[in-house]
């Protein structure tokens, strides 16, 4: 008997450097871009401390319980005194939790006014399509937006108002570095703010199961300095620049034919659709359909060809051109910057 304790407890303590590496290994992978430990915004921060502070407390739980345990059947055995085991029962079991999970309620309430507070003038209309972004840029005092798609892009040090909306099926915004998550609703704005303290580039998410493409509704945030972001956004609100070169104008020649423009809008063109993605300057992207591939010439050929094998039952189609005609259209769509 003796010899079969000891074999489990060999046993156990021989898995203990695989469990920690394999620890090791997990964490490492929060410190990528999409990571709600790789703080980059004040809301952020305070979501982390939370986290943090609960995770010490679970391993303290952990260790009074499986420490109480340890004594009473290995260096404390047999009959327990009633009076004390009432009390134990009394004090671990209901007034202790009661008094921390109160605590911890009241305390991650605390954190809610933050993310509610006014923004410092900027507002950023987002709506959940199926499956991208519609984005709206509205500077203080401004009388139109300027519109982009499927990429956020804040001033550092700066809070800045978010007004969400919804077109068919509920969605949730979510950039972890910078903050926690918000739903989206048809027929329902909801609203809150961020602020980014740390210039970079990070990744957002649909965290709300929306559709055949939900694995594929992502964004790209970048969080810049006032002055850049101020000047980015300028360029933003100019119409799209014309083609530079012969390819570049048979694209344009080839989105106008195909009928492109019925459902994108590219500013100061005859393209003035509304059912999808602006395009005005989608060349200067980082991301195309909502984080699904790069802006390169071989991509966005790629996905004018073979949509919806791309992103499933998307409402864009595939387009059977030749191979000509999908390598001018890309170059047309990458000089729009």
């Amino acid at each position: 008997m003796m010899r079969d304790r000891n074999d489990i407890r060999r046993s156990c303590f021989s898995r203990v450097p695989a469990l920690t590496l394999l620890s090791l290994l997990v964490l490492a992978g929060c410190g990528r871009e999409q990571s709600a430990l790789n703080v980059a915004g004040r809301d952020a921060a305070a979501i982390s401390l939370l986290f943090w502070v609960m995770l010490v407390g679970a391993v303290l739980l952990w260790l009074m319980v499986n420490g109480a345990f340890l004594y009473v059947s290995r260096f404390a055995p047999g009959r327990f005194d009633e009076r004390h085991g009432r009390r134990l029962l009394i004090g671990g079991g209901i007034v202790l939790p009661t008094v921390v999970l109160t605590a911890l309620l009241v305390w991650g309430l605390s954190l809610l006014p933050d993310s509610r507070t006014p923004g410092d003038g900027l507002v950023v209309r987002v709506t959940g399509e199926q499956w991208w972004w519609r984005v709206e840029y509205w500077p203080e005092g401004a009388t139109e937006p300027v519109v982009s798609a499927n990429e956020i892009r804040l001033p550092v040090g700066e809070r800045t108002e978010f007004r969400l909306l919804a077109d068919k099926v509920i969605h949730s915004f979510w950039i972890p570095a910078l903050g926690g998550k918000m739903d989206m609703f048809p027929g329902r704005e909801t609203t809150f703010t961020l602020l980014p303290d740390k210039p970079g580039t990070y990744r957002g998410q649909c965290a709300e199961f929306c559709g055949a493409s939900h694995a594929w509704m992502a964004f790209v945030a970048v969080a810049m300095e006032p002055e850049e972001f101020d000047a980015w956004l300028q360029a933003q609100a100019e119409d799209a620049a014309p083609p530079a070169d012969d390819a570049a104008r048979r694209g344009q020649a080839v989105f106008r034919d195909e009928g492109c423009g019925a459902c994108h809008t590219v500013r100061g063109t005859d393209a003035v659709g509304q059912v999808g993605p602006d395009l005005t300057h989608i060349g200067s992207r980082l991301s195309l359909g909502a984080g699904r591939a790069r802006v390169t010439l071989d991509d966005l050929a790629t996905w004018v060809a073979h949509t919806d094998a791309l992103k499933p039952e998307v409402r864009m189609p595939s387009y059977d051109l030749g191979e000509d005609e999908l390598r001018d259209l890309a170059h047309y769509l990458k000089g729009l910057r």
